[in-house]
């Protein structure tokens, strides 16, 4: 067997195909994502929310209804609550997320346990992307497709948003609708990721992508490219090198973006070994990307 011939023996088999095509999906949308939440200081926003879905799948299931609705109705319902304990009470933002999101992992813990399911909680946390369904993908592919378009649409706006609140609310943007909308968002990719890496590993994906753009360029346009190719790049190749070692395909993906890190954080622009920025150069010292 020649080295081509071995390289694309994965795609013989449909279920491989299955994969690729929802590891490309998934790259994509948290690629995008991720930039906006690693630029607000977000990043275990997407760790709290992903915990906080699975009482919600737990109810979709007992109740007959798609999987997906359970998880993003609890999501959302999670970060709004975590939003008004923090306006409504002295406790901060990363206090009332740490409450809610716990409270809601051992709910679903608790729900879990107590009824008989076929699902199998490790394809929940760690998901199973090798076990992906036509049916799964369509869904995938609906969400994740209605999420980007979403997103990239109205970029200038959750960059504004994200980058400088008050300057946004200064010039009449909707803040509030930017915010609750910009969790939405994150609440749908979660939805989107879950059945190929799960809501724990979903949190690599909703990190390390907008991690590397933000280390290799200063430019947000072209930050949103180096993270959606790291992402998808990454997926693709994580998915293939479980099929050759026999491995999960979801830690195979985080590994492999996480080597894209420490790559990008030692030769970035932003990265330790990145000349000093020369004065006058505001963007570079402060890290903040341009518009």
């Amino acid at each position: 067997m020649g080295w081509l011939d071995y390289l694309l023996e994965p795609l013989a088999y449909e279920f491989m195909q299955r994969a690729l095509i929802v590891a490309v999906l998934v790259g994509a949308v948290s690629a995008v994502l991720s930039c906006f939440l690693v630029l607000k200081g977000w990043s275990l926003m997407g760790d709290a929310i992903s915990h906080a879905v699975l009482p919600g799948i737990v109810i979709a299931y007992l109740a007959g209804l798609p999987l997906a609705i359970g998880a993003f109705a609890a999501g959302l319902l999670s970060a709004v609550a975590t939003g008004y304990l923090k306006d409504n009470s002295r406790i901060k933002e990363d206090t009332a997320m740490g409450i809610v999101f716990t409270g809601m992992f051992g709910l679903g813990l608790v729900l879990f346990s107590r009824i008989q399911t076929d699902l199998h909680l490790t394809h929940i946390l760690f998901g199973d992307m090798l076990g992906v369904s036509w049916a799964d993908l369509i869904e995938t592919g609906l969400v994740a497709g209605g999420t980007l378009l979403v997103v990239l649409s109205k970029r200038k706006d959750f960059l504004l948003y994200t980058f400088d609140p008050q300057h946004a609310r200064a010039i009449g943007l909707p803040v509030g609708l930017l915010h609750y909308g910009l969790l939405a968002m994150l609440s749908l990719t979660i939805v989107a990721s879950l059945k190929a890496v799960g809501i724990i590993l979903v949190v690599a994906m909703l990190i390390a992508p907008g991690a590397i753009g933000l280390l290799v360029t200063r430019r947000f346009d072209t930050v949103l490219v180096v993270a959606t190719l790291a992402a998808v790049g990454s997926s693709v190749a994580g998915t293939l090198l479980s099929y050759y070692i026999n491995a999960s395909s979801g830690p195979s993906i985080v590994l492999i973006q996480t080597g894209l890190f420490l790559a990008a954080l030692v030769f970035g622009q932003g990265g330790i070994f990145a000349r000093p920025a020369v004065e006058g150069q505001t963007e570079a010292r402060t890290g903040s990307p341009t518009l």
